[in-house]
């Protein structure tokens, strides 16, 4: 089967991005693909999930201490399931309706996001979801989450604004004492940042930091180091080796090359060479049939598969490398 014919044999969410990013279908019918998500396959398998209360079910996350065990069982329901445990926390159940394309103005959109509005509240300090917390990483999602979905989250926007980094990134650890930017933490601000644009128009110095952001991961050629133009070998966030030459999905907070080049693309960044090697990287990794596997699943559970496993065909990966060679290929527009 043409990879082309076989990527829309799955999902309304899958389907309806192959019309738009790779068969250039008519707005109208992409529009009425799109309104499935809501209703039918994954989306709405996700969206009945949800609880009364706005949280998804998410069980209890694993703990390395007691003291840890005890202080989750203090929080209550509003706190208990927002980032932990992963990947099937609200946070990661409402990335991954965003992934999908749940239109944001669904009815079943608009109830289970004033959901998570109404009563959902950060582990950290029980900060309102929508108002975010403290690490940049968590916050540059809930950016893109609240401008996604139509809600408030200029103040979270300052708050990143002021973070940034000398180097042009963001980092987790700031509040420990890090001044050097993460891939990790990059990534996850600078799709908030580009999902806030496209909601709220332009704010002065928004798409600047984006752009600067951008300039972190291309002068690293998107995988490599600055200081030593190696590429990255150890991950200084998991404390093991780097991953980022292998690509998952759902990528959730983790970097890999696919996911930054994804970012430039949706950005409509003007390619130039820098990232040429990585997307060599991407070219090499499709298969005699023109499809990309599903690379290091990230260990943890989630509310229902959606790809094959490991090493097998991956849709979402296929449809991802596709876009981003597509948009490398046609070069400036």
């Amino acid at each position: 089967m043409d990879v082309i014919d076989w990527l829309p044999d799955s999902d309304p969410a899958i389907r309806w991005q192959v019309m738009r990013d790779l068969t250039d279908t008519p707005a109208e019918q992409i529009a009425a693909e799109r309104a499935r998500v809501a209703d039918e396959g994954w989306g709405a398998r996700l969206l009945t999930l949800q609880q009364p209360h706005g949280q998804w079910p998410s069980g209890v996350p694993s703990f390395t201490s007691g003291a840890a065990e005890t202080w989750w069982h203090t929080l209550g329901p509003a706190r208990q399931g927002t980032l932990f445990p992963a990947w099937t926390s609200t946070t990661w159940s409402l990335v991954l309706l965003r992934a999908f394309g749940v239109e944001p103005d669904s009815a079943a959109a608009r109830h289970a996001v004033g959901l998570v509005h109404e009563s959902v509240r950060w582990e950290h300090d029980g900060e309102p979801f929508f108002s975010g917390e403290v690490e940049p990483c968590v916050n540059g999602r809930t950016v893109a989450l609240g401008a996604y979905f139509g809600r408030d989250v200029s103040r979270v926007v300052e708050r990143l604004l002021g973070e940034q980094t000398a180097d042009g990134g963001w980092n987790c650890e700031q509040e420990n004492g890090s001044t050097r930017g993460s891939f990790h933490t990059t990534i996850d601000v600078l799709e908030g940042l580009l999902e806030y644009e496209r909601a709220a128009g332009p704010v002065p110095g928004v798409a600047g930091a984006r752009l600067r952001g951008q300039e972190y991961l291309l002068e690293r050629r998107l995988l490599r180091r600055l200081s030593t133009g190696r590429a990255v070998g150890r991950d200084r966030k998991t404390g093991g080796p780097s991953a980022w030459t292998r690509f998952s999905h759902p990528a959730l907070w983790h970097y890999d090359v696919l996911r930054g080049l994804d970012h430039l693309r949706a950005a409509g960044g003007t390619p130039d060479d820098r990232p040429a090697e990585a997307i060599d990287l991407v070219r090499c990794k499709r298969d005699a049939d023109g499809r990309w596997p599903l690379e290091n699943p990230h260990c943890g559970e989630l509310h229902f598969p959606l790809d094959d496993g490991e090493g097998e065909p991956s849709r979402w990966n296929t449809l991802r490398a596709m876009r981003v060679l597509r948009w490398y290929e046609q070069g400036p527009t």
